[in-house]
């Protein structure tokens, strides 16, 4: 192999590692409280309403943070944006470990859940902006599916973790440890991520390829000055007037509709409806976490091996997607079976199947307006995870009100079909959208679809 191509291949799969580790290490911090959970509400006297309260309080922050966080990363770029964010939200889960000092313990994690929610915003449009910068067109179907992949990971790596240590220690020492790894992290990302365009170590080689391939490595070179043309938020209207674009945002919010299961409740229904222990559970978690990685990595392969077979992006990105989201309905099938066994085969194959149904950001990569690509995929994950609002707490009131998880598991497994229904009658053909030029504005030609 020649010394070019080795070189060409080198360091975008380098960042793609950081920007996976740091999805990893989100997706852990905002989990930390559904092993903690069971532990926590008896000794804290914690309702079922209560902790689903607790669980959607991060969805709210981070749901209503993500367009600014968006508009922030496209105007500050994603080192800093990303920087600032994860020093901050690993304080706060640090702060979580002493809620029990307080009056109020309650009121206390809703208010750091909220604000782990705000600070961790930034991590969805910042990596949206990685994606299209550092990779072309025919690679970010991998690049997507691999980043996707950290929450599985996450609940893979952390979650025994987290077991342990409320196991061996309680639970205020999941926070406290967490909130150090956070904090440790910060510093390599510090040191290790730069945009391609001032990479000091990125061969030119590679910059061609990428840039041949459609990606966008000018992107982030420098912060938007204020004479500059950058994000406007008059930019939010021309995002909305896309029908795909919207499709998409809809089909994000029945994907992440299960995805917030598993991070919220799976392990107390481990726990409360199978008799399973903490420690027990957080160990079983994983074989789910397991299935849902290795799917959410061949979905990268076999799409962008789609789109070389077919050129057709639309069928490269839906059809992993709709057989995906297909498999992630037999969790409803948990219902009619007491065998821990089956239950388990049945768990891993739908968060398999999520796992291979999970290319947004890949998506969202093909098809934002390249001037507004950070406030695209916040738009994308402010109404996907409008769904971690929803989700916890329509269980915990499913639950206060059945005492049965039955009804539970047929609200997240129809969440399936509603992704699918958007993608195939919504969306219509997958290509960059552009936005509308205005007469005051100069504008770039249009991008056809890569």
């Amino acid at each position: 192999m020649s010394g070019s191509r080795v070189a060409r291949f080198q360091f975008r799969f380098v960042i793609l590692a950081l920007i996976t580790m740091l999805l990893a290490l989100s997706s852990g911090d905002r989990a930390t409280l559904s092993i903690a959970g069971p532990n926590m509400s008896k000794a804290l006297g914690i309702s079922p309403v209560e902790l689903g309260w607790m669980f959607s309080a991060f969805a709210w922050a981070y749901v209503l943070a993500q367009v600014p966080a968006g508009w922030i990363t496209d105007k500050l770029g994603a080192k800093l944006s990303i920087l600032v964010g994860l020093i901050l939200w690993s304080v706060v889960t640090f702060l979580m470990s002493g809620v029990a000092w307080l009056a109020y313990p309650f009121l206390a994690m809703l208010a750091l859940r909220f604000l782990l929610g705000v600070f961790e915003s930034p991590v969805g449009p910042a990596a949206g902006r990685i994606i299209a910068a550092w990779f072309p067109s025919s690679e970010r179907g991998i690049a997507g599916a691999i980043f996707n992949s950290a929450q599985y990971v996450s609940l893979v790596i952390f979650t025994p973790l987290m077991g342990y240590l409320d196991h061996r220690f309680g639970w205020e020492h999941i926070f406290t440890v967490m909130g150090v790894l956070g904090l440790a992290f910060s510093a390599l990302w510090f040191v290790t991520y730069y945009p391609p365009a001032q990479h000091p170590k990125v061969a030119p080689a590679e910059l061609d390829h990428i840039r041949s391939g459609g990606g966008l490595v000018d992107l982030g070179a420098a912060p938007v000055r204020s004479a500059e043309r950058g994000p406007k938020w008059s930019d939010l209207a021309e995002v909305f007037r896309s029908r795909m674009l919207v499709g998409i945002f809809l089909a994000q919010y029945g994907i992440t509709s299960i995805t917030w299961f598993f991070v919220s409740w799976f392990p107390s229904y481990l726990v409360k409806a199978r008799g399973f222990s903490v420690l027990d559970a957080s160990l079983v978690a994983t074989i789910p976490a397991i299935a849902g990685f290795v799917g959410g990595v061949m979905t990268g392969f076999f799409s962008d091996w789609l789109l070389r077979r077919t050129g057709s992006l639309s069928t490269a990105r839906k059809t992993p997607i709709t057989i995906g989201l297909l498999m992630t309905m037999l969790i409803i099938g948990c219902n009619y079976t007491d065998s821990t066994t089956l239950i388990l085969v049945l768990m891993s194959a739908a968060f398999f199947g999520k796992g291979f149904g999970s290319l947004g950001w890949t998506v969202v990569a093909d098809t934002a307006p390249k001037e507004v690509i950070g406030l695209t995929g916040g738009v994308f994950n402010a109404i996907g995870n409008t769904a971690g609002i929803t989700t916890p707490v329509a269980i915990g009131y499913i639950l206060a009100a059945t005492g049965s998880f039955n009804g539970a598991l047929l609200y997240v497994g129809l969440h399936g079909l509603l992704a699918i229904i958007s993608y195939w009658v919504i969306v219509g053909p997958i290509q960059r959208a552009v936005i509308q030029e205005r007469p005051e504005l100069p504008r770039a030609a249009p991008i056809p679809a890569e």
